[in-house]
């Protein structure tokens, strides 16, 4: 079995605010530079066999102290990057409100596609077959994932079997910690959206 740490990214300014996606030069700002900071603290004690990580700016910026203090690199996979979300992305979230298309896209999620851009489904099947791959190269191992708020969700559903138009029960902070278990026999959830001081987590043993 392999134990996986889901890690949102810290704060920046477009959180709460509006749809970045994948549009470049959005990086943390000061309060998110401090979570990655802190976060890196509450990581450090912690046996991260291996640390993987959206390509896009602010995730990566997030998993730098961690790595630095680890003495990790950062492994780069596409597959944990944002949500594709087409024609929405650059758009200020009060101005998506208006349109009867973003209000049937998150109604819908399992089937509707954001205009030009990804399905939620194709988001948890790329995460979840990337996810499998790893599981199979860190047998018994933790390893640390730096990735986005949906993209979390949709992984976090799968494995709880959830369904993708429940998303939004579920939040995912910036910095936030969830872990889930995975093993031949099936998946385990160990933690969810955890921002405090991180308990111990052993493959194989429950949340001390």
């Amino acid at each position: 079995m392999t134990t996986f740490l889901f890690i949102r990214h810290g704060l920046t300014d477009a959180v709460g605010t509006s749809i970045v996606s994948w549009l470049p030069g959005v990086s943390l700002n000061d309060r998110g530079r401090m979570q990655a900071e802190d976060l890196a603290r509450r990581l450090q004690h912690a046996p991260i066999a291996a640390l993987y990580s959206s390509p896009l700016e602010r995730t990566m910026e997030t998993a730098a102290p961690a790595a630095k203090l680890l003495r990790l690199d950062i492994q780069v996979r596409e597959a944990f990057g944002e949500v594709r979300f087409g024609d929405f992305s650059g758009k200020r979230l009060d101005a998506l409100e208006l349109l009867p298309e973003w209000k049937r896209y998150n109604q819908f999620r399992s089937g509707i596609r954001a205009p030009n851009g990804e399905l939620m489904l194709e988001v948890q099947v790329r995460m979840v077959a990337e996810l499998e791959r790893l599981r199979l190269e860190h047998p018994g191992k933790l390893i640390a994932i730096f990735s986005h708020a949906d993209a979390i969700r949709a992984t976090l559903a799968h494995y709880s079997g959830i369904p993708l138009d429940l998303l939004y029960r579920i939040e995912i902070s910036p910095a936030s910690v969830t872990a889930i278990e995975i093993a031949d026999w099936g998946p385990r959830v160990l933690l969810v959206n955890h921002t405090g001081e991180l308990p111990f987590v052993t493959p194989g043993q429950a949340v001390l």
